[in-house]
């Protein structure tokens, strides 16, 4: 039986990278999908490539620090689809890094809204969306920095993604008791479009911190959001997940 069977989800960040490929697995394993993110062309090959293979989906573009959009895409899921049950609020930047002494406000508040506020305002109205069909499963993607890592110039990113942690926790005791489950993703270092723009040697370091000496394919990242997605993880709830390629434990 397919994982994601009968199963209503929103995936942002789903123009590339590790939201492209869960939205082409979800879709895969049976979700109807609403799938997010800045650029509309960039979503609608997504939605294309889906509707080639048999699955469903549509697509919304905007901006994830819009309360409003936030708002749309769950109304686009009920009124095309009939409700929800899955979010996978995977959008993020790493933004302006530097010392924390050179970061304007505005830079700080920026990298906060993409990563942290965004993902408020996504379970906002996914949650009460989530409720009214008994429960549902709600996943954010978080990092492994700000939780098990420090690194120069990146404390607005690990703030952020830190932050989430917490959502994670108290959304998931909050509304537990009314089958709603909510747990955190914690990549590690993943080949995407933007990864991909790195010199060599920065991507030969980034690959050596992880104890497996490589990055991840987003699929595999993806099948990590599955799982949290899915009944697989039914007594899984308010916690953070590695798929981080043992870089949060290596220490060669």
């Amino acid at each position: 039986m397919l994982a994601l069977a009968n199963k209503i989800a929103i995936v942002t960040g789903a123009s590339s990278g590790i939201g492209r490929a869960t939205a082409i697995l979800f879709a895969e394993e049976g979700a109807k999908l609403v799938v997010s993110a800045r650029r509309q062309t960039e979503l609608d090959t997504l939605v294309a490539g889906i509707s080639d293979a048999q699955g469903t989906a549509v697509a919304l573009a905007g901006d994830v620090r819009d309360e409003a959009y936030a708002k749309a895409l769950v109304d686009l899921a009920v009124e095309r689809f009939g409700g929800l049950d899955v979010a996978f609020n995977n959008a993020g930047a790493v933004g302006v890094m530097a010392p924390l002494p050179e970061m304007m406000p505005a830079t700080w508040r920026e990298t906060m809204d993409i990563n942290l506020t965004s993902a408020f305002l996504g379970a906002k109205y996914q949650i009460p969306a989530m409720l009214e069909r008994g429960g549902g499963s709600l996943v954010f993607t978080s990092s492994f920095v700000g939780y098990t890592a420090g690194m120069p110039g990146m404390a607005a990113y690990a703030a952020a993604k830190a932050g989430l942690i917490g959502l994670t926790q108290v959304l998931a005791a909050e509304y537990g008791p009314r089958g709603l489950r909510v747990n955190a993703l914690l990549p590690g270092g993943t080949d995407t479009p933007g990864a991909t723009t790195t010199t060599p040697e920065a991507r030969a370091f980034v690959e050596g911190i992880h104890a497996l000496k490589r990055m991840a394919r987003p699929e595999e990242i993806a099948r990590s959001a599955l799982y949290l997605a899915s009944d697989a993880s039914s007594f899984t709830t308010g916690t953070a997940l590695f798929a981080d390629g043992g870089v949060s434990i290596n220490r060669t």
